[in-house]
Protein backbone atom coordinates (compact mmCIF):
# COMPACT_ATOMS: atom_id res chain seq x y z
CA UNK A 1 0.00 0.00 0.00
CA UNK A 2 1.58 3.35 -1.25
CA UNK A 3 1.91 6.46 1.45
CA UNK A 4 -0.96 8.47 -0.24
CA UNK A 5 -3.48 5.45 -0.03
CA UNK A 6 -2.17 4.92 3.81
CA UNK A 7 -2.89 8.75 4.44
CA UNK A 8 -6.41 8.20 3.26
CA UNK A 9 -8.88 7.49 5.72
CA UNK A 10 -11.55 5.68 4.65
CA UNK A 11 -14.33 5.81 7.95
CA UNK A 12 -15.62 9.22 7.83
CA UNK A 13 -16.20 11.62 10.42
CA UNK A 14 -19.44 13.60 11.33
CA UNK A 15 -18.97 16.80 13.47
CA UNK A 16 -21.70 18.26 15.16
CA UNK A 17 -21.05 22.16 15.40
CA UNK A 18 -22.39 24.23 18.38
CA UNK A 19 -20.99 27.28 20.43
CA UNK A 20 -17.86 25.80 20.89
CA UNK A 21 -17.50 25.39 17.09
CA UNK A 22 -19.24 27.82 15.52
CA UNK A 23 -16.16 29.96 15.01
CA UNK A 24 -15.50 30.21 11.13
CA UNK A 25 -11.35 29.70 12.13
CA UNK A 26 -12.55 26.75 14.45
CA UNK A 27 -14.85 25.02 11.72
CA UNK A 28 -11.64 25.19 8.96
CA UNK A 29 -9.76 23.75 12.08
CA UNK A 30 -11.95 20.90 12.01
CA UNK A 31 -11.96 20.36 8.39
CA UNK A 32 -8.13 20.53 8.51
CA UNK A 33 -8.52 17.73 11.20
CA UNK A 34 -10.60 15.51 9.19
CA UNK A 35 -14.28 17.04 9.86
CA UNK A 36 -16.72 15.72 6.07
CA UNK A 37 -19.88 16.19 7.57
CA UNK A 38 -20.88 18.73 9.20
CA UNK A 39 -24.12 18.39 11.57
CA UNK A 40 -26.44 21.26 12.33
CA UNK A 41 -28.70 20.24 15.40
CA UNK A 42 -32.10 21.61 15.02
CA UNK A 43 -32.95 20.42 18.41
CA UNK A 44 -30.38 23.65 19.73
CA UNK A 45 -30.13 25.59 16.43
CA UNK A 46 -31.85 28.83 15.62
CA UNK A 47 -32.12 29.69 11.82
CA UNK A 48 -30.44 32.34 11.75
CA UNK A 49 -27.52 30.51 13.78
CA UNK A 50 -28.04 27.37 11.12
CA UNK A 51 -27.82 29.89 8.15
CA UNK A 52 -24.49 31.29 9.55
CA UNK A 53 -22.71 28.26 10.63
CA UNK A 54 -23.51 27.05 6.98
CA UNK A 55 -22.22 30.02 5.42
CA UNK A 56 -18.87 29.73 7.47
CA UNK A 57 -18.76 25.26 6.72
CA UNK A 58 -18.86 26.42 2.84
CA UNK A 59 -16.55 29.16 2.73
CA UNK A 60 -13.95 26.71 4.38
CA UNK A 61 -14.89 23.67 2.56
CA UNK A 62 -13.91 26.23 -0.68
CA UNK A 63 -10.97 27.42 0.70
CA UNK A 64 -9.55 24.01 1.41
CA UNK A 65 -11.02 22.25 -1.80
CA UNK A 66 -12.47 19.60 0.69
CA UNK A 67 -15.87 18.80 0.08
CA UNK A 68 -17.76 19.07 3.20
CA UNK A 69 -21.58 17.46 3.40
CA UNK A 70 -24.20 19.54 5.22
CA UNK A 71 -26.34 17.28 7.61
CA UNK A 72 -29.14 19.17 9.30
CA UNK A 73 -30.47 17.30 11.92
CA UNK A 74 -34.52 18.35 12.57
CA UNK A 75 -35.75 17.71 16.08
CA UNK A 76 -38.61 15.26 15.46
CA UNK A 77 -41.59 14.80 17.94
CA UNK A 78 -39.17 14.88 21.07
CA UNK A 79 -41.16 15.16 24.25
CA UNK A 80 -39.62 17.14 27.00
CA UNK A 81 -40.09 18.04 30.33
CA UNK A 82 -41.50 21.79 29.88
CA UNK A 83 -40.31 24.87 31.94
CA UNK A 84 -39.69 24.51 35.49
CA UNK A 85 -39.20 27.37 37.98
CA UNK A 86 -36.18 25.56 39.86
CA UNK A 87 -35.42 21.91 39.52
CA UNK A 88 -37.79 19.54 41.27
CA UNK A 89 -36.25 16.10 43.41
CA UNK A 90 -38.28 13.13 43.71
CA UNK A 91 -37.01 10.32 45.59
CA UNK A 92 -38.06 6.46 45.08
CA UNK A 93 -41.56 5.90 46.20
CA UNK A 94 -42.82 9.51 45.79
CA UNK A 95 -46.06 9.57 43.37
CA UNK A 96 -46.19 12.44 40.68
CA UNK A 97 -48.28 13.98 38.39
CA UNK A 98 -47.51 14.81 34.40
CA UNK A 99 -49.75 17.55 32.82
CA UNK A 100 -49.21 19.24 29.63
CA UNK A 101 -47.26 22.36 29.45
CA UNK A 102 -49.52 25.42 30.59
CA UNK A 103 -52.50 23.39 31.90
CA UNK A 104 -50.65 21.67 34.95
CA UNK A 105 -51.49 22.79 38.59
CA UNK A 106 -48.98 24.12 41.24
CA UNK A 107 -46.11 20.81 42.46
CA UNK A 108 -47.58 18.56 38.81
CA UNK A 109 -44.35 18.30 36.64
CA UNK A 110 -44.99 19.76 32.65
CA UNK A 111 -44.32 17.81 29.61
CA UNK A 112 -44.45 19.37 26.10
CA UNK A 113 -46.47 16.84 24.56
CA UNK A 114 -50.35 16.91 25.13
CA UNK A 115 -51.34 13.83 24.09
CA UNK A 116 -49.24 11.92 26.47
CA UNK A 117 -52.24 10.78 28.86
CA UNK A 118 -53.68 9.11 25.42
CA UNK A 119 -50.59 7.44 24.55
CA UNK A 120 -49.89 5.85 28.08
CA UNK A 121 -51.48 2.86 30.32
CA UNK A 122 -51.55 1.69 33.77
CA UNK A 123 -47.96 0.08 33.88
CA UNK A 124 -45.82 1.50 31.64
CA UNK A 125 -42.32 3.47 32.04
CA UNK A 126 -41.87 6.70 31.99
CA UNK A 127 -38.09 7.83 31.93
CA UNK A 128 -35.98 11.10 32.22
CA UNK A 129 -32.96 12.63 32.12
CA UNK A 130 -31.18 9.64 29.08
CA UNK A 131 -33.01 7.23 31.63
CA UNK A 132 -31.47 8.56 34.90
CA UNK A 133 -34.87 8.90 36.06
CA UNK A 134 -37.80 6.02 36.13
CA UNK A 135 -41.35 6.32 36.55
CA UNK A 136 -44.26 3.65 36.10
CA UNK A 137 -47.64 4.94 35.34
CA UNK A 138 -50.33 4.47 38.06
CA UNK A 139 -53.22 5.69 36.63
CA UNK A 140 -54.58 7.77 33.84
CA UNK A 141 -56.97 10.63 34.12
CA UNK A 142 -56.56 12.80 30.49
CA UNK A 143 -55.09 15.06 30.22
CA UNK A 144 -53.03 13.78 33.71
CA UNK A 145 -50.91 10.96 34.46
CA UNK A 146 -50.30 9.95 38.26
CA UNK A 147 -46.89 7.64 37.97
CA UNK A 148 -44.93 6.57 40.83
CA UNK A 149 -40.81 7.35 41.28
CA UNK A 150 -38.91 4.04 40.94
CA UNK A 151 -35.42 5.53 40.52
CA UNK A 152 -35.43 9.09 41.62
CA UNK A 153 -33.15 12.16 40.78
CA UNK A 154 -33.03 16.10 40.27
CA UNK A 155 -35.61 16.77 37.20
CA UNK A 156 -34.82 19.66 35.47
CA UNK A 157 -36.67 21.89 33.06
CA UNK A 158 -36.00 21.02 28.67
CA UNK A 159 -34.66 17.54 29.71
CA UNK A 160 -35.95 14.35 27.69
CA UNK A 161 -38.19 12.27 28.13
CA UNK A 162 -38.77 8.47 26.78
CA UNK A 163 -41.69 5.97 26.51
CA UNK A 164 -39.85 2.52 26.16
CA UNK A 165 -42.25 0.02 24.35
CA UNK A 166 -45.11 2.58 23.86
CA UNK A 167 -46.86 3.55 20.67
CA UNK A 168 -46.50 7.30 20.44
CA UNK A 169 -48.81 8.92 18.46
CA UNK A 170 -47.60 12.27 17.96
CA UNK A 171 -46.87 13.51 14.01
CA UNK A 172 -43.61 12.67 12.76
CA UNK A 173 -42.52 15.87 11.77
CA UNK A 174 -43.92 19.03 14.10
CA UNK A 175 -44.69 22.54 12.58
CA UNK A 176 -40.48 23.53 13.26
CA UNK A 177 -39.71 20.71 11.51
CA UNK A 178 -40.99 21.74 8.14
CA UNK A 179 -39.77 25.13 8.80
CA UNK A 180 -36.67 23.57 9.19
CA UNK A 181 -36.81 21.70 6.17
CA UNK A 182 -37.39 24.45 4.10
CA UNK A 183 -34.34 26.30 5.59
CA UNK A 184 -32.09 23.29 4.67
CA UNK A 185 -33.55 24.14 1.36
CA UNK A 186 -32.41 27.29 1.47
CA UNK A 187 -29.15 26.06 2.55
CA UNK A 188 -28.68 23.61 0.25
CA UNK A 189 -28.07 20.71 2.70
CA UNK A 190 -27.17 17.25 1.13
CA UNK A 191 -28.61 15.19 4.15
CA UNK A 192 -32.08 15.62 6.45
CA UNK A 193 -31.69 13.31 9.33
CA UNK A 194 -34.94 12.53 10.93
CA UNK A 195 -35.80 12.30 14.43
CA UNK A 196 -37.61 9.30 16.11
CA UNK A 197 -38.44 7.38 12.81
CA UNK A 198 -41.29 4.79 13.98
CA UNK A 199 -41.91 3.77 10.58
CA UNK A 200 -40.99 3.51 7.18
CA UNK A 201 -44.18 5.80 6.52
CA UNK A 202 -42.24 8.65 8.65
CA UNK A 203 -39.70 8.80 6.60
CA UNK A 204 -41.86 8.88 3.08
CA UNK A 205 -43.63 11.97 4.48
CA UNK A 206 -40.74 13.77 4.40
CA UNK A 207 -39.26 12.54 1.25
CA UNK A 208 -42.58 14.12 -0.02
CA UNK A 209 -41.38 17.45 1.30
CA UNK A 210 -37.64 17.21 0.23
CA UNK A 211 -37.89 15.57 -3.49
CA UNK A 212 -35.00 13.36 -4.96
CA UNK A 213 -32.18 15.50 -4.43
CA UNK A 214 -31.57 15.89 -0.87
CA UNK A 215 -30.86 12.72 0.90
CA UNK A 216 -32.96 11.60 3.97
CA UNK A 217 -31.22 9.72 6.82
CA UNK A 218 -33.34 7.93 9.46
CA UNK A 219 -32.17 7.95 13.66
CA UNK A 220 -32.56 4.75 14.74
CA UNK A 221 -33.56 5.59 18.45
CA UNK A 222 -36.73 3.92 19.29
CA UNK A 223 -37.19 0.47 20.37
CA UNK A 224 -39.92 0.04 17.67
CA UNK A 225 -37.46 1.41 14.56
CA UNK A 226 -35.51 -1.74 15.35
CA UNK A 227 -38.96 -3.79 15.00
CA UNK A 228 -39.08 -2.18 11.45
CA UNK A 229 -35.86 -1.81 10.63
CA UNK A 230 -35.81 -3.26 6.75
CA UNK A 231 -38.96 -0.92 5.43
CA UNK A 232 -37.09 1.80 7.56
CA UNK A 233 -33.96 1.24 5.60
CA UNK A 234 -35.58 0.64 1.99
CA UNK A 235 -36.77 4.23 2.78
CA UNK A 236 -34.32 5.64 3.84
CA UNK A 237 -31.06 6.79 1.80
CA UNK A 238 -28.70 6.24 5.19
CA UNK A 239 -29.05 5.78 8.50
CA UNK A 240 -27.61 6.44 12.26
CA UNK A 241 -27.46 4.63 15.10
CA UNK A 242 -28.34 7.14 17.72
CA UNK A 243 -27.12 5.23 20.72
CA UNK A 244 -28.31 7.88 23.29
CA UNK A 245 -32.26 7.44 22.86
CA UNK A 246 -32.03 4.16 21.70
CA UNK A 247 -29.85 3.09 25.23
CA UNK A 248 -32.93 4.67 26.91
CA UNK A 249 -35.66 2.70 24.84
CA UNK A 250 -34.04 -0.87 25.50
CA UNK A 251 -32.23 -2.44 28.10
CA UNK A 252 -28.49 -1.17 28.13
CA UNK A 253 -27.17 -4.16 27.13
CA UNK A 254 -29.12 -4.47 24.12
CA UNK A 255 -27.48 -1.79 22.72
CA UNK A 256 -23.86 -3.54 21.13
CA UNK A 257 -25.93 -6.29 19.49
CA UNK A 258 -28.62 -3.78 18.10
CA UNK A 259 -25.79 -1.70 16.75
CA UNK A 260 -24.37 -4.18 15.48
CA UNK A 261 -27.16 -5.41 13.46
CA UNK A 262 -28.33 -2.16 12.07
CA UNK A 263 -24.68 -1.82 10.68
CA UNK A 264 -25.13 -5.08 8.84
CA UNK A 265 -28.40 -4.13 7.83
CA UNK A 266 -27.45 -1.04 6.45
CA UNK A 267 -24.44 -2.30 5.07
CA UNK A 268 -26.58 -4.86 3.10
CA UNK A 269 -28.55 -2.50 1.42
CA UNK A 270 -25.83 0.17 0.61
CA UNK A 271 -27.39 2.69 3.17
CA UNK A 272 -24.15 4.62 4.70
CA UNK A 273 -24.46 4.19 8.43
CA UNK A 274 -23.74 6.87 11.02
CA UNK A 275 -22.76 5.34 14.68
CA UNK A 276 -23.27 8.76 17.04
CA UNK A 277 -23.62 8.81 21.02
CA UNK A 278 -20.87 9.43 23.03
CA UNK A 279 -17.72 8.26 21.17
CA UNK A 280 -15.50 10.57 22.88
CA UNK A 281 -17.45 11.57 25.75
CA UNK A 282 -14.64 12.50 28.21
CA UNK A 283 -13.28 14.70 25.72
CA UNK A 284 -15.65 17.46 26.21
CA UNK A 285 -13.80 18.37 29.46
CA UNK A 286 -10.57 16.34 29.05
CA UNK A 287 -7.75 16.53 25.83
CA UNK A 288 -7.66 12.90 25.68
CA UNK A 289 -9.95 9.94 25.54
CA UNK A 290 -10.55 7.40 27.93
CA UNK A 291 -9.28 3.69 26.70
CA UNK A 292 -12.73 2.52 26.94
CA UNK A 293 -13.94 5.32 24.06
CA UNK A 294 -11.08 4.11 22.07
CA UNK A 295 -12.24 0.53 21.61
CA UNK A 296 -15.64 1.97 20.92
CA UNK A 297 -14.54 3.73 18.26
CA UNK A 298 -12.60 0.90 17.01
CA UNK A 299 -15.18 -1.81 17.78
CA UNK A 300 -17.73 0.69 15.66
CA UNK A 301 -14.98 0.92 13.09
CA UNK A 302 -14.91 -3.39 12.29
CA UNK A 303 -18.33 -3.50 12.64
CA UNK A 304 -18.35 -1.40 9.39
CA UNK A 305 -19.43 2.05 10.08
CA UNK A 306 -19.05 4.87 7.25
CA UNK A 307 -18.64 7.23 9.90
CA UNK A 308 -18.44 7.93 13.16
CA UNK A 309 -19.73 11.21 14.90
CA UNK A 310 -18.87 13.44 17.36
CA UNK A 311 -21.49 15.53 18.98
CA UNK A 312 -21.10 17.45 22.47
CA UNK A 313 -17.27 16.91 22.00
CA UNK A 314 -17.51 19.63 19.17
CA UNK A 315 -20.54 21.72 19.63
CA UNK A 316 -20.01 22.54 23.20
CA UNK A 317 -16.67 20.42 24.34
CA UNK A 318 -13.44 22.13 25.52
CA UNK A 319 -11.28 20.41 23.20
CA UNK A 320 -13.27 20.30 19.73
CA UNK A 321 -10.12 19.87 17.41
CA UNK A 322 -8.18 17.39 19.67
CA UNK A 323 -11.58 15.13 19.73
CA UNK A 324 -11.10 15.07 15.86
CA UNK A 325 -7.79 14.34 16.11
CA UNK A 326 -8.05 11.38 18.72
CA UNK A 327 -10.47 9.97 16.11
CA UNK A 328 -8.12 10.72 12.88
CA UNK A 329 -5.67 8.37 15.06
CA UNK A 330 -7.74 5.84 15.87
CA UNK A 331 -9.26 5.29 12.75
CA UNK A 332 -5.99 5.30 10.82
CA UNK A 333 -4.45 2.68 13.07
CA UNK A 334 -7.57 0.19 12.81
CA UNK A 335 -7.61 0.77 8.97
CA UNK A 336 -4.18 -0.01 8.28
CA UNK A 337 -3.04 -2.76 10.83
CA UNK A 338 -6.41 -4.57 10.30
CA UNK A 339 -5.88 -4.44 6.10
CA UNK A 340 -2.33 -6.53 7.17
CA UNK A 341 -4.47 -9.40 8.26
CA UNK A 342 -4.32 -12.31 5.98
CA UNK A 343 -8.22 -12.38 5.68
CA UNK A 344 -8.25 -8.64 4.99
CA UNK A 345 -9.72 -6.15 7.19
CA UNK A 346 -12.69 -8.18 9.71
CA UNK A 347 -15.82 -5.88 8.33
CA UNK A 348 -18.97 -7.66 9.46
CA UNK A 349 -20.09 -7.20 5.38
CA UNK A 350 -22.13 -9.97 3.67
CA UNK A 351 -20.18 -10.07 0.35
CA UNK A 352 -23.30 -12.12 -1.13
CA UNK A 353 -26.89 -12.45 -1.22
CA UNK A 354 -28.27 -14.03 2.54
CA UNK A 355 -30.98 -16.22 2.72
CA UNK A 356 -30.79 -17.74 -0.69
CA UNK A 357 -31.79 -14.70 -2.04
CA UNK A 358 -30.89 -13.71 -6.19
CA UNK A 359 -28.13 -11.11 -6.80
CA UNK A 360 -29.07 -8.05 -7.57
CA UNK A 361 -27.35 -6.85 -10.90
CA UNK A 362 -25.34 -3.93 -8.90
CA UNK A 363 -24.38 -6.51 -6.32
CA UNK A 364 -23.16 -9.10 -8.99
CA UNK A 365 -20.82 -5.81 -10.03
CA UNK A 366 -19.95 -4.81 -7.02
CA UNK A 367 -18.58 -8.28 -5.95
CA UNK A 368 -16.99 -8.59 -9.06
CA UNK A 369 -15.45 -4.84 -9.15
CA UNK A 370 -13.68 -6.62 -5.98
CA UNK A 371 -12.58 -9.80 -7.72
CA UNK A 372 -10.79 -7.74 -10.40
CA UNK A 373 -9.12 -5.57 -7.91
CA UNK A 374 -7.74 -8.51 -6.11
CA UNK A 375 -6.64 -10.22 -9.56
CA UNK A 376 -4.72 -8.00 -10.83
CA UNK A 377 -3.68 -6.03 -7.97
CA UNK A 378 -5.27 -2.57 -8.69
CA UNK A 379 -4.47 0.63 -6.38
CA UNK A 380 -8.17 1.98 -7.09
CA UNK A 381 -11.27 1.68 -7.89
CA UNK A 382 -12.89 4.51 -10.29
CA UNK A 383 -16.61 5.01 -10.34
CA UNK A 384 -18.75 7.10 -12.84
CA UNK A 385 -21.95 8.74 -10.95
CA UNK A 386 -24.37 10.65 -11.68
CA UNK A 387 -26.39 10.16 -8.20
CA UNK A 388 -23.94 8.42 -6.18
CA UNK A 389 -25.44 5.20 -6.14
CA UNK A 390 -22.73 2.98 -7.96
CA UNK A 391 -20.12 4.45 -5.16
CA UNK A 392 -22.45 3.64 -2.33
CA UNK A 393 -22.73 0.25 -3.79
CA UNK A 394 -18.90 -0.15 -3.99
CA UNK A 395 -18.49 0.99 -0.79
CA UNK A 396 -20.93 -1.01 0.79
CA UNK A 397 -18.75 -4.36 -0.10
CA UNK A 398 -16.01 -2.50 1.88
CA UNK A 399 -13.14 -2.82 -0.94
CA UNK A 400 -9.40 -3.06 0.23
CA UNK A 401 -8.81 0.15 -2.10
CA UNK A 402 -9.90 3.91 -2.24
CA UNK A 403 -12.98 4.12 -4.78
CA UNK A 404 -12.42 7.59 -6.99
CA UNK A 405 -16.13 8.79 -7.28
CA UNK A 406 -16.32 11.01 -10.19
CA UNK A 407 -18.94 12.88 -10.81
CA UNK A 408 -20.67 16.14 -12.67
CA UNK A 409 -22.59 17.56 -9.84
CA UNK A 410 -21.36 19.41 -6.42
CA UNK A 411 -24.37 18.32 -4.75
CA UNK A 412 -23.57 14.35 -5.41
CA UNK A 413 -19.38 15.65 -4.49
CA UNK A 414 -20.50 16.70 -0.96
CA UNK A 415 -23.04 13.76 -0.20
CA UNK A 416 -19.76 11.45 -1.31
CA UNK A 417 -17.81 12.87 1.88
CA UNK A 418 -20.09 10.83 4.38
CA UNK A 419 -19.55 7.59 2.29
CA UNK A 420 -16.99 4.99 3.49
CA UNK A 421 -13.84 4.96 1.02
CA UNK A 422 -14.92 7.29 -1.42
CA UNK A 423 -12.74 10.19 -2.83
CA UNK A 424 -15.53 12.22 -4.52
CA UNK A 425 -14.29 14.36 -7.73
CA UNK A 426 -16.04 16.81 -9.74
CA UNK A 427 -16.18 16.18 -13.74
CA UNK A 428 -15.59 19.87 -14.49
CA UNK A 429 -16.37 19.42 -18.38
CA UNK A 430 -20.14 17.92 -20.47
CA UNK A 431 -20.19 14.30 -18.08
CA UNK A 432 -19.51 11.44 -21.12
CA UNK A 433 -17.44 8.48 -20.41
CA UNK A 434 -14.31 10.01 -21.59
CA UNK A 435 -14.31 13.09 -20.35
CA UNK A 436 -15.42 11.16 -16.59
CA UNK A 437 -12.47 9.21 -17.24
CA UNK A 438 -9.83 12.19 -18.27
CA UNK A 439 -10.60 14.11 -14.88
CA UNK A 440 -10.34 10.39 -13.02
CA UNK A 441 -7.02 9.87 -14.54
CA UNK A 442 -5.95 13.05 -13.34
CA UNK A 443 -7.26 12.59 -9.85
CA UNK A 444 -5.42 9.85 -9.95
CA UNK A 445 -1.73 10.73 -10.35
CA UNK A 446 -2.36 13.99 -8.72
CA UNK A 447 -3.08 12.06 -5.72
CA UNK A 448 -0.70 9.42 -5.82
CA UNK A 449 -3.07 6.89 -5.65
CA UNK A 450 -2.00 5.27 -8.90
CA UNK A 451 0.84 5.77 -11.32
CA UNK A 452 0.90 5.62 -15.05
CA UNK A 453 0.95 1.81 -16.72
CA UNK A 454 -1.07 1.25 -13.68
CA UNK A 455 -4.73 -0.66 -14.30
CA UNK A 456 -7.61 0.21 -12.27
CA UNK A 457 -11.26 -0.91 -12.35
CA UNK A 458 -13.74 1.28 -13.55
CA UNK A 459 -17.25 0.13 -12.47
CA UNK A 460 -20.62 2.98 -14.03
CA UNK A 461 -23.86 3.02 -14.86
CA UNK A 462 -25.23 3.30 -18.33
CA UNK A 463 -26.52 5.04 -19.90
CA UNK A 464 -25.20 7.58 -17.44
CA UNK A 465 -28.01 10.33 -17.19
CA UNK A 466 -30.35 6.76 -15.15
CA UNK A 467 -30.02 7.22 -11.96
CA UNK A 468 -29.64 3.74 -10.18
CA UNK A 469 -28.21 1.85 -12.89
CA UNK A 470 -25.01 0.01 -12.09
CA UNK A 471 -24.28 -2.68 -14.78
CA UNK A 472 -20.97 -2.08 -16.09
CA UNK A 473 -16.97 -3.02 -14.68
CA UNK A 474 -13.88 -2.67 -16.86
CA UNK A 475 -10.15 -2.85 -16.36
CA UNK A 476 -8.42 0.55 -17.59
CA UNK A 477 -4.42 1.25 -18.04
CA UNK A 478 -3.14 4.85 -16.79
Amino acid sequence: MNAPAQSFLKTKIVCTVGPASSDPAMLEALCEAGMDVARLNMSHSSAEQARTAARHIRDCSARLGRPVALLVDLQGPKIRIGSLAQPVMLSAGDRVVLAPEGSGAAGEIPVTYAGLAADLSAGDRVLMHDGRIELRVLDVSPPRVEAEVVVGGEVKGGRGLNLPGVHVRAPALTERDRADVELAHELGAEYLALSLVRSADNLRELRDLVGEDVLVLAKIEKDMALQELEPILEASDAVMVARGDLGTELPFEQVPLAQKRIVRRANARYRPVIIATEMLESMIERPRPTRAEVSDVANAILDGTDAVMLSAETAIGRHPVEAVRALTRVIREVELKSALLESGPPYDVPGTPEYGEPSSTELAVACATLEAVRAINAPAIVTHTRSGFTARVISSRRPPVPVLAVTDTELVLRQLALVWGVLPALCPSEPNDEAMWETARAELLRRGLAAVGDRVVVTAGVPFHVRGTTNMVRIQTL
